[in-house]
């Protein structure tokens, strides 16, 4: 089982800044380890949660969205057990819930992630 809690959401001017963060615990690490990649997605009211961004745990290769693509960057800190997202630039429509989610590949299918945290509101005011 893998626990995820994200944090570092709130509410920001367009154009302004947020790092969120997802702390992983659980089995992600190890010859049990069910976590080769850790992904972002966020939904807003309406409609379907779409992904942001992902990154290998081990090589640290990376994916995103055409939408965040130059404005947000994805990391992690494996001694951490962490992942973050470094989100610039933010724009009103940025504004969701943003949820990490744990899978064994680096993909960006909701379907392929197997564990998910609760999420954390970011609203980006115009």
């Amino acid at each position: 089982q893998v626990r995820l809690v994200e944090s570092g959401g709130g509410l920001v001017q367009a154009g302004g800044s947020l790092r969120l963060s997802c702390a992983a615990s659980g089995r992600t690490s190890g010859r049990t380890s069910s976590v080769n990649a850790m992904g972002w997605f966020r939904q807003a009211p309406g409609t379907e949660r779409e992904f942001v961004a992902a990154i290998n745990w081990s090589d640290a290769s990376t994916l995103y969205s055409d939408s965040v693509k130059g404005r947000f960057t994805i990391s992690r800190d494996v001694a951490k057990n962490t992942v973050y997202l470094q989100m610039s630039s933010l724009k009103p429509e940025d504004t969701a819930v943003y949820h990490c989610a744990a899978s064994t590949q680096l993909l960006s299918r909701v379907i392929n992630y197997d564990y998910w945290g609760q999420g954390t509101q970011v609203t980006v005011s115009s």
